[in-house]
């Protein structure tokens, strides 16, 4: 999967990929006028983006768990399990799958979760709705369904990255774009804009979102001591993710020194020579030790889990009180 910043620095080939994009235009288009989404007995919120990977959709799909969870909801979140062989409809259970099973998305989501949110992977997501409602789910939270039309959604929220943006606001292939970002919008009930500590708007993105519902997200680290560990040690760090640079951005807002770095594709399933490859670059940059992300961490082996951290972050409202009002007025809470 490409990155966004891979089409910031690649006019040329996006350009002559503008024909294909063409054809994934009309696809798209067709995709959404031809469906006709199943409806289910429980509120449907979808967590979604325009582009292809790299938003940060997974920590506020947990913070909406979280905060449905505080409001009396049974939660269960459903996803494809984008990467995983299994068909399912399927309850992630971590004690026994793997993320070559489940994908590594749906396996962090249960990491984190287990023990009050089930996840649920399906390839056909009417099916996964269905046999979390049958286990009990009064809300379903619809992991990355945005461009999928078979399910009927209640809440559509799109999550926008702020430094990244839509790239070059092209279609895939010349661009990162899963479809035309008007036709999106009109389909979104909100936006969340996720960005950094002390970080401000990027003028573009207010400009595009103007009149519609929108709500900053911060994400930090989950665990607070995580400081001390890092800070001004020589970190060695390595990324599966959509956008690699800011995970290692976040490493530098908590003041490690970033000593090297290797960029793996998104979701890719690490080998024995790919771990060794990262155990050596950390030696020849005498980092002080090597850290990764969570969707990362889950793929590495138990064997070198005790070389390699990793940094849990979660989602921080900027205005709690939207998040609140939005959630009660869709689940008929007072």
């Amino acid at each position: 999967m490409r990155t966004p910043e891979f089409w910031n620095h690649r006019g040329l080939i996006s350009t002559l990929l503008l024909p294909l994009s063409g054809f994934y235009y009309l696809g798209s288009i067709l995709r959404q006028k031809l469906a006709s989404p199943t409806k289910v007995d429980v509120p449907v919120i979808c967590i979604g983006n325009l582009t292809a990977g790299g938003s940060g959709k997974t920590p506020i799909t947990l913070s909406l768990a979280n905060t449905l969870q505080q409001m009396g909801k049974n939660p269960h979140i459903v996803s494809s399990g984008y990467g995983g062989s299994q068909e399912g409809p399927l309850r992630v259970l971590p004690s026994q799958h793997s993320a070559r099973e489940v994908g590594d998305e749906p396996l962090m989501m249960a990491l984190a979760n287990s023990q009050t949110t089930p996840v649920w992977v399906s390839k056909k997501r009417i099916d996964g709705a269905r046999a979390a409602i049958k286990e009990g789910a009064n809300v379903i939270l619809l992991d990355d369904g945005f461009q999928n039309p078979a399910l009927q959604k209640d809440l559509s929220i799109i999550v926008v990255d702020n430094k990244i943006g839509f790239s070059n606001n092209r279609l895939i292939p010349s661009g990162p774009l899963r479809e035309n970002i008007t036709d999106g919008l009109k389909r979104a009930d909100a936006i969340f804009i996720i960005k950094q500590p002390d970080e401000t708007i990027n003028p573009e993105l207010a400009d595009i979102f103007d009149g519609k519902d929108v709500s900053n997200v911060t994400i930090t680290p989950a665990d607070k001591t995580i400081q001390a560990t890092l800070k001004q040690k020589n970190i060695f760090a390595f990324a599966g993710i959509g956008y690699p640079q800011k995970f290692y951005s976040t490493l530098k807002d908590y003041s490690a020194k970033i000593c090297g770095t290797k960029d793996f594709p998104d979701h890719h399933q690490y080998t024995e020579s790919d771990l060794k490859q990262i155990m050596s670059l950390a030696r020849g940059s005498d980092a002080d030790a090597i850290f990764t992300t969570e969707k990362d961490f889950v793929k590495i082996p138990e064997t070198y889990k005790d070389k390699i951290s990793c940094l849990p972050i979660h989602a921080v409202w900027d205005n709690p009180q939207f998040i609140n009002s939005l959630l009660h007025k869709l689940t008929g809470n007072t």
